[in-house]
């Protein structure tokens, strides 16, 4: 069993074809394509921590539908696109504002938001957030799994520690 992270999916949300241009034709495009690569990166008895932003402008049963879709045992760390509908979903195994878990055997804070500072940060405790789409310059420690960042798929922790780069805001070439 894997752990996953990812955020700021936007299922049904028009606006992230323009503001993040993100490279899909239409909403529909864009949500299969998510569909499809998340189901290709989780297996069912995995686990995914969701930071935030899972869908917006669409029907409470679309939201259902989309829960029962993806695979994996879905956590929600509450993002300020998440409503009623979102939080009252059937499908998620724990909704929060806020979570601390240990994975791997190191310790990680989650919020939708990044953090300036955070609990533990001087002793190798990890920051992970969403809602930047890639345009925040990361501190030390700090990682955005945000879909925009990833290829619009989950990512591991073990991903997120190989793959610090020079950083370029999502989207420049």
């Amino acid at each position: 069993m894997g752990t996953f992270f990812t955020s700021d999916t936007h299922f049904g949300d028009s606006r992230v074809l323009r503001i993040d241009r993100r490279p899909f034709a239409s909403v529909a495009e864009h949500d299969e394509a998510l569909i499809r690569n998340w189901n290709e990166t989780v297996a069912p008895e995995d686990e995914v921590w969701h930071l935030g932003d899972f869908a917006l402008h669409v029907k409470a049963s679309r939201i259902g539908e989309l829960l029962a879709i993806l695979n994996g045992k879905k956590h929600l760390v509450v993002g300020n696109n998440d409503g009623a509908d979102t939080l009252a979903a059937e499908g998620w195994a724990s909704r929060q504002t806020y979570a601390e878990i240990v994975v791997d055997g190191t310790a990680l804070v989650l919020c939708h938001y990044a953090f300036r500072t955070w609990k533990n940060m001087g002793r190798g405790w990890l920051d992970l957030h969403g809602h930047s789409h890639g345009r925040l310059r990361p501190q030390t420690r700090q990682y955005d799994v945000g879909v925009d960042v990833w290829n619009y798929r989950p990512v591991t922790l073990a991903q997120l520690r190989v793959r610090r780069k020079p950083w370029k805001p999502a989207g420049a070439e």
